[in-house]
């Protein structure tokens, strides 16, 4: 690029003492100047240069105390600025006000660590179930390996959202994720590891719920699996499925309610089966009322003779659940559905399923009829011993409840 030179010359003075002179212009100005030294002419000359050449791509040259480093820190934030209406000021003044520094900087990996600790400490009180707990270490592993090395303060929503959208999951499992990280981070900022939670700022899906989705077993489908439990491994199995599929009780193993459920409660004379809140999912203890047909399986294959849960659960299920297409809570949801299609009750099919009336109405309103529901509560044991099988009257009887 073009600009001024200037040159360097010695001059005698008129006293015969010899200078260095520094010559050329700057700006259309001519600049002359003498120095005892060869070696302060340059320094001179070196400075000038720099002047000229700055002014020729519009740059100044400027006393400051800052670094080199803040003044590129500084030139960089006014370009990143160069937008925006308001002053650095301004912006500076906003951050000093409104931004805290963490306490100190948590390692994401240690955060954790205590985290699930705490959560420990709750299941041993019995706050939380074991799947709940289970979930929330597999999602924070989960969580610890997106982010190495980071410290918890490191989180930012853009990372969270970028986190949550690995896998391109479902609207379900995207918010149940989000949810396990937001009780991590009010955690974490109790304890003044971040000094802002980012949670608020990620987005939580409203998902749209929709009537009769719940998957269920006709009552010829019914019929056919106890006929076949019956006709299996000795019947061993026929308590497990009578207790799921007529009475609704929780299916999964190892951790649902038919796993905890004592032979105890479930009581042939009174007609009634206990659910304790330490069996219950929901922690609230309720009382399923045995029906007829369920009394004459029961009496058929009695629990003291036949253990609700065998030995290798899964393994053994896994031989005849692809079969009948056994999903996870399917004999439960065709006792809510035969059960509301037959007493006509969202009430006390909440209250004996242990769920809310809203989520009958909204999954299992009208998604049987009348006639199958009949069918369904006449199926009894077709191999078991005579004299322990009871007849069911010819017109069940029905529930005084409004619907």
């Amino acid at each position: 690029m073009n600009h001024t030179k200037f040159a360097v010359s010695r001059f005698e003075n008129r006293n015969g003492a010899t200078s260095w002179r520094v010559d050329g212009r700057l700006h259309g100005v001519r600049f002359r100047k003498n120095f005892k030294t060869r070696e302060e002419a340059a320094a001179e000359q070196a400075a000038l240069e720099l002047r000229a050449l700055n002014a020729a791509n519009g740059l100044h040259t400027i006393a400051t105390v800052l670094t080199a480093e803040q003044v590129r820190e500084a030139e960089a934030v006014f370009h990143r600025l160069a937008d925006r209406t308001r002053s650095l000021s301004f912006y500076v003044d906003f951050a000093l006000a409104n931004y805290r520094e963490p306490e100190k900087q948590k390692p994401l990996a240690d955060a954790v660590a205590e985290y699930i600790a705490a959560k420990e400490h709750e299941f041993a009180q019995d706050q939380i179930s074991i799947p709940q707990l289970n979930r929330i270490r597999w999602d924070l592993k989960r969580l610890v390996g997106h982010f190495p090395g980071k410290a918890v303060a490191d989180l930012t929503v853009s990372g969270l959202v970028g986190f949550l959208e690995v896998g391109r999951p479902g609207m379900k499992t995207h918010n149940n994720r989000r949810g396990i990280i937001s009780t991590f981070l009010k955690f974490a900022f109790q304890r003044g590891w971040i000094a802002e939670n980012p949670i608020p700022k990620v987005p939580h899906f409203r998902i749209r719920r929709k009537r009769g989705m719940a998957q269920t077993f006709t009552a010829a489908q019914a019929a056919a699996l106890m006929e076949h439990m019956e006709t299996y491994d000795g019947g061993r199995w026929v308590p497990y499925f009578a207790l799921c599929l007529f009475a609704g009780i929780r299916p999964g193993v190892p951790h649902g309610e038919i796993t905890k459920l004592k032979p105890d409660a479930v009581n042939l004379v009174d007609g009634v089966i206990h659910i304790s809140a330490e069996v219950s999912k929901v922690r609230e203890p309720r009382k399923v009322e045995i029906q007829p047909n369920l009394a004459a399986w029961l009496r058929a294959y009695p629990l003291e003779k036949f253990p609700i849960i065998r030995g290798n659960f899964k393994r053994r299920r896994d031989r005849f659940a692809k079969k009948f297409n056994l999903t996870h809570d399917v004999l439960r949801h065709t006792f809510i559905s035969m059960f509301v299609a037959k007493f006509r009750s969202i009430g006390e099919a909440a209250i004996q399923a242990g769920n809310s009336e809203s989520i009958i109405r909204r999954h299992y309103l009208d998604l049987k009829n009348a006639a199958e529901a009949a069918q369904f509560w006449a199926i009894l044991p077709q191999h078991a011993s005579c004299d322990n099988v009871v007849s069911l009257p010819a017109h069940p009887p029905t529930l005084s409840v409004a619907v």
